[in-house]
């Protein structure tokens, strides 16, 4: 009888985005931010319902990925990352300064290891015997979750692996058949996958908030489309609920905008890019986001007079006097342009 096994990378270990770095079996990295993100996103997969077993490397970042599927799952051996040798937890750039004669020569020939590497030959056998004691101390349908270099050495398929994908195997008779490899996951950001993101995140203070947007969003949104102007519902209301999603860092709209577009989610992280500054104030789904928060503080609705008034105290350069202007002005243009479309009386409490 065949089984199905579901094998998973790791979430994003915490290493700056934006720079490369050489992370085996010796570098022992937490989850970051984004990271944490990504694996509460996994038990809403529908692959990964019902699963019977999980079973993680022993480093770090695969058993915090893992726990989001399951509250204890199994560390097991020979699932680690591949060992690089003297240039394990390297950024590249590291690397190619410390080494590059060697750095230039696996360019043309990846099999060329640095000093103290593991072969991939080694690192196959070792994943597979691992994969088949995972099997042989379960029943049912397992999950996996290991490394980009530990999967690859069982599909040969290294490019496809992003974080958290999901590579599925067949196994019958310990004999090992792959089946699909890469598969990015990408589950509909109900209200309840928004509110597990903000925990994960950190970001439980701004759920009341966030929610008290998405119901004024909905509102001006329902507004508009009685009058023939229909806007995207599911995109406008993820974007509502996790706008502050990155509320505690410098830059949070921008942030936050980068984990989401990571995680696959592009058109939500347009909007929750513009929720501070909005790039027009022509009617669209990230208009209506922007007005609706600025007529929201707290959990509580407030005209956007009031709300701008307020926190002109906190402008103490000439930089962010001309900003705060600059975002009321919009504010004003937007609810002007939905007035327009809805009639003056239209939502007179903004």
């Amino acid at each position: 009888m065949s089984r199905k096994i579901w094998l998973i990378r790791h979430a994003m270990p915490d290493i700056p985005l934006g720079e490369r770095w050489c992370v085996g079996g010796r570098s022992n990295f937490p989850l970051g931010r984004l990271g944490k993100l990504q694996a509460a996103l996994l038990p809403f997969l529908p692959e990964l319902q019902g699963l019977d077993a999980v079973f993680c490397s022993s480093l770090l970042r695969a058993r915090e990925t893992a726990l989001p599927l399951c509250p204890a799952p199994r560390e097991m051996p020979g699932l680690q990352e591949q060992d690089m040798g003297l240039w394990d937890g390297l950024s590249f750039r590291e690397i190619r300064q410390r080494y590059p004669a060697l750095y230039a020569a696996r360019e043309q020939d990846p099999a060329l290891l640095p000093q103290g590497a593991e072969s991939v030959e080694a690192v196959r056998r070792r994943m597979t015997e691992g994969i088949l004691r995972c099997l042989r101390e379960s029943e049912g349908t397992i999950a996996i979750v290991s490394h980009k270099g530990s999967i690859a050495s069982i599909t040969g398929q290294r490019e496809k692996l992003g974080y958290t994908s999901l590579t599925l195997l067949e196994a019958e008779r310990e004999e090992l058949r792959v089946l699909s490899v890469g598969q990015a996951p990408h589950p509909a950001l109900t209200e309840e996958v928004c509110r597990v993101l903000m925990h994960a995140a950190g970001a439980e203070a701004r759920i009341a908030h966030c929610r008290a947007v998405a119901e004024l969003a909905e509102e001006l949104r329902k507004a508009l489309a009685d009058k023939g102007l229909p806007l995207d519902r599911d995109t406008l209301r993820a974007a509502a609920l996790l706008h502050d999603i990155a509320r505690d860092l410098p830059e949070h709209a921008a942030v936050g905008a980068l984990w989401l577009r990571e995680l696959g989610y592009p058109a939500v992280a347009d909007c929750v890019r513009q929720h501070h500054d909005p790039d027009s104030t022509a009617l669209g789904e990230a208009a209506l986001l922007y007005l609706a928060d600025k007529a929201v503080r707290g959990g509580e609705r407030v005209s956007v007079e009031e709300r701008f008034a307020a926190s002109l105290g906190k402008c103490k350069t000439p930089e962010a006097l001309a900003a705060h202007r600059r975002r009321l002005e919009a504010a004003r243009e937007i609810l002007k342009n939905i007035k327009t479309v809805c009639g003056e009386q239209s939502f007179p409490e903004l």
